[in-house]
């Protein structure tokens, strides 16, 4: 016969497994929720994301916004494999990956990178984004371009962007085609008039607001052209510009975003924005060292294809990480400074690497 201590214990013990099986499924089940409205979200944001110019773009030096690209050195360096480091967070794997990196950039194998071979390197990496790109288009271009001749009139983007808001595609078509007054709030209608004036000038002479594939590839982005560029830069300098003389002091372009310091650790912010944006300032996009940034200085400083630009990105990226001054990049250099060219810290596994390589 079974006491009734024995029989509280058992209970117990059944108590104890089932709250351990239930905390288990719960820990479990998390990842896929979170997964799962994830996904949601993503669909949800799908159709948007298709029709609008993204607001980053891999492998250019300053954002739409005119930020600086904080991930610029690692999208030069690492191209499509930036998404596997982001993924892959274990330090050894990476590592390795890195290495391999390496010993493509070090074309001659002489187990150092010159600044000629980086130079060749980023421009290749910057390719790789200008192809991504190119392959992305071709499948936007398809979403607005439903009638497949192969052209896309503005009246079109309009009635699948608002639908990408929210608004009934067949109502929004109806009331364009009849010239009928739209009900648009009125932000909205600032991205509206914002994105009418970058079709405008997508749109190759003759002007006709009818683009093509490639015009909507340099609708979308503008790295692509000369002209976008040129357009880009012009608005970017629009924002910043205090006096209207269409170019930049360096207290312009480091003035600080809108918005005030509220606490140290929002002052340690623009601490670093300040820094950072007077360093590329002066030793980057003045070119002539005049202490004023003109339109076509920012233009040259923008174009990811210009190869002087990448021969000197080349030989600052060396720099960052030259610690025997020799103008060259080694093994145990670039892992020492991984979080610079991947994002990710791998200096723990240093020592060893010629046990490995």
């Amino acid at each position: 016969m079974v006491s009734k201590r024995a029989f509280i214990c058992s209970l117990g013990s059944i108590y104890l497994s089932l709250l351990f099986v239930f905390l288990l499924m719960d820990v479990y089940a998390r990842p896929a929720n979170n997964s799962a409205l994830k996904e949601k979200a993503a669909a949800e944001n799908n159709d948007e994301n298709e029709i609008l110019p993204p607001d980053h773009l891999n492998g250019v030096k300053m954002e739409m916004d005119g930020h600086l690209n904080k991930e610029f050195h690692q999208e030069v360096f690492l191209g499509k494999e930036m998404e596997e480091f982001d993924e892959d967070s274990e330090p050894r794997r990476n590592r390795r990956k890195l290495m391999v990196i390496f010993s493509k950039v070090d074309i001659n194998k002489d187990k150092k990178i010159s600044a000629k071979e980086m130079q060749r390197w980023i421009m290749e990496k910057t390719e790789e984004h200008f192809q991504e790109a190119v392959e992305e288009n071709k499948i936007h271009f398809r979403a607005v371009d439903p009638d497949g001749d192969g052209h896309v009139s503005w009246d079109e983007y309009k009635i699948k962007f608002l639908a990408s808001k929210g608004m009934n595609e067949k109502e929004v078509a109806e009331k364009i085609k009849n010239n009928e007054e739209l009900k648009i709030d009125e932000e909205t209608q600032e991205v509206l008039d914002n994105l009418k004036d970058r079709w405008y000038q997508a749109d190759n002479p003759p002007t006709d607001l009818l683009l093509n594939e490639e015009e909507f590839l340099s609708f979308l982005h503008p790295e692509h052209s000369r002209g976008m560029l040129k357009f880009m830069v012009k608005e970017i300098v629009r924002d910043l510009d205090q006096d209207g003389d269409k170019k930049l002091t360096l207290s312009e372009f480091i003035s600080l975003p809108v918005g005030t310091v509220e606490n140290q650790q929002a002052q340690d912010i623009d601490d670093d924005w300040v820094k950072d944006r007077k360093k590329e300032f002066e030793e980057v996009i003045d070119a002539d060292h005049d202490g004023i940034v003109t339109m076509e200085e920012l233009e040259e400083y923008m174009d990811p294809m210009n190869e002087y630009n990448a021969l000197n990105e080349a030989k600052q990226m060396i720099a960052v990480a030259d610690e025997n001054q020799n103008h060259h990049l080694e093994q145990e250099e670039i892992l020492k400074y991984s979080e610079y060219f991947t994002g990710s810290k791998l200096m723990d596994y240093a020592r060893n690497v010629h046990e490995e390589f």
